[in-house]
């Protein structure tokens, strides 16, 4: 509100997809909520339980089965519209801060995180964590791993690929992307070790120019000497992790039946709703109050099954055949944009790839989970999208 009142003018047209697509994710959730004729609303599959109630063939109905939880998901898109917003209206000079500032997040999530795993109880009313977890800022432990994997990407890009990257910057990006997996391994994150693992790998990959040329006029034997060191310090501090048994995520790992997880239990259930609702969907946030609908009494339990745990299959359900339309649109502009970022060479193309590493690590983690769901991935997901989609400089 205050960049609006104060005149800052986006660029809107000039950040390409990014614009298009997000537009196209808020008129779809809205549209979920116009009334439909009772005749057009019937003919929608799965509706026919509600085909029985008083007035039902009167009663003028929106697309969406949950209303009001339809109306809580396009508010939170508020975070990705304004977040858009203000990265498209920053000039140049104050983007290229943007890693610096998105590490510090990461990093200061990371104690508090730290401060969980020290045995320091945190109640934050605002958040609906498990008492006694470490999740950092999160509610999800899965969520705070994908998050400090995203550190880990970062970090390398931080202190290597920057104009002016000054000689003390690489030590501490060692030792943050060292704090990061540590912190990821006493999550207690299974999927959280894959992308820990994964971020490892790409950000040594997005600099391995960088390193090289920084050592240009070393001997040979350094480089490989350096990576091979950076490896062994991260390794060395994990299996130190583990031999203490301080690593929570291997031993959930080894601990838990893939078959009693609820992830794997619920999946069939999952797939006959998608069967079920397919092609309108049943509406975007109403997973939860649509799943108790076809819950079998083999999962019921304490606790509620409050998403899919795979958001490819949950945004099936939600939006239908205009959802999936528009996902497998944006995964192929994610593709074709990524091939171009990863041919290119030279210090512009770092962002480029940055971003596509980071919106991979939100695919990975989506097939377990819902990261994208929250406020602080929406507004990284925007970031790394328009930084795999570079901002045109205005004239």
């Amino acid at each position: 509100m205050l960049a609006i009142l104060c005149g800052v003018r986006p660029m809107g047209r000039s950040t390409g997809p990014i614009f298009w697509l997000l537009l196209a994710t808020v008129l779809l959730v809205l549209l979920q909520l116009v009334p439909l004729p009772p005749s057009l609303w019937a003919a929608l599959p799965g509706r026919e339980f509600l085909l029985s109630a008083p007035l039902s063939q009167e009663t003028w109905r929106p697309w969406s089965l949950a209303p009001s939880t339809t109306i809580n998901a396009a508010s939170s898109l508020i975070v990705p519209v304004v977040t858009l917003y203000l990265v498209s209206a920053m000039p140049q000079e104050e983007r290229a801060w943007l890693p610096a500032i998105m590490l510090g997040a990461i990093f200061l999530s990371m104690l508090v995180g730290l401060l969980q795993f020290s045995g320091f109880i945190i109640d934050n009313p605002f958040i609906n964590d498990s008492r006694g977890s470490v999740g950092g800022t999160f509610a999800n432990r899965n969520h705070f791993a994908l998050f400090l994997a995203m550190g880990c990407l970062i970090a390398p890009v931080w202190a290597f690929a920057g104009k002016q990257s000054a000689r003390w910057r690489a030590p501490v990006a060692l030792a943050l992307m060292t704090l990061f997996a540590l912190i990821i391994l006493a999550t207690g994150s299974r999927a959280g070790i894959l992308t820990g693992l994964l971020a490892l790998a790409l950000g040594l990959a997005l600099c391995w120019h960088n390193v090289r040329r920084a050592l240009h006029g070393a001997p040979r034997w350094v480089f490989p000497t350096l990576i091979a060191a950076i490896i062994g310090v991260i390794a060395l501090f994990i299996l130190v992790s583990i031999a203490a048994d301080r690593a929570e995520s291997v031993r959930r790992a080894f601990e838990i039946d893939p078959g009693q997880d609820m992830r794997t239990r619920g999946l069939p259930t999952v797939l006959s709703m998608i069967a079920a609702y397919f092609p309108a969907g049943a509406g975007f946030g109403g997973f939860d109050p649509i799943f108790r609908l076809h819950e079998p009494f083999q999962l019921l339990k304490p606790t509620y099954f409050n998403h899919a745990h795979n958001d490819f299959l949950e945004i099936v359900l939600d939006g239908g055949l205009p959802a999936l339309l528009l996902m497998l649109v944006a995964i192929g502009w994610y593709g074709m944009a990524s091939m171009r970022a990863w041919r290119g060479s030279g210090r512009h193309s770092v962002l480029p790839k940055l971003g596509s590493a980071i919106l991979f690590l939100v695919f990975v983690a989506s097939a377990f989970d819902y990261p994208a769901r929250t406020p602080m991935m929406m507004a990284m997901i925007v970031i790394a999208g328009l930084w795999l989609c570079p901002i045109r400089q205005r004239p």
